[in-house]
């Protein structure tokens, strides 16, 4: 049980709830799009006794020059996403949908932070390469492993590690 009260349960939607962009799709609408997804999908393989709780979801891309990048898919993606991004300003985008289980709609609403990374060397890059950090990361990159060669322009230091919360504890005063 939380602090406040709250009880929390990890549920993982399934990979069909996830796909890539759609053509001429835009960073945000595509974050917007699969957090409801993975929502709409946990949601409907909740149970009965489920009634009354909600369902939180999100999704999270970079963006550098029109390019939506997801967690890559291999070393070599993970490279070439870091040789886009370095010395460039970006963006992460997160869609973050809250579904009650009561018959009410989904909300969803989308996360925007601005970010700088330094004009890193091969060196460097291959340096965090080695290290595995980047699997699984959106850009290939996590803020949270606090690299020093990463700042934040503008928006929320928490929507860059992968959940917006103070747009989730907006969302969430809403619904209550």
């Amino acid at each position: 049980m939380g602090e406040a009260g709250y009880s929390f349960e990890v549920r993982v939607p399934s990979p069909e709830a996830e796909d890539g962009p759609r053509a001429g799709e835009q960073a945000a609408e595509l974050v917007a799009r699969l957090a409801r997804r993975k929502a709409i999908d946990v949601a409907g393989r909740a149970a009965a006794e489920d009634r009354g709780k909600l369902v939180v979801a999100c999704d999270t891309v970079a963006e550098c020059g029109g390019e939506i990048l997801g967690k890559p898919a291999d070393e070599a993606d993970a490279r070439r996403m870091l040789r886009l991004l370095r010395g460039r300003t970006h963006e992460v985008y997160s869609g973050l949908c809250i579904h009650p289980l009561d018959g009410r709609e989904p909300a969803v609403r989308v996360a925007r932070t601005t970010l700088i990374m330094d004009d890193l060397s091969d060196s460097m890059i291959e340096e965090y390469l080695a290290s595995g950090a980047w699997r699984g990361k959106a850009g290939a990159f996590g803020y949270q492993d606090r690299l020093g060669w990463i700042r934040i322009v503008e928006g929320s230091e928490s929507n860059v590690v992968g959940l917006p919360l103070e747009l989730l504890a907006e969302m969430l005063g809403d619904w209550a």
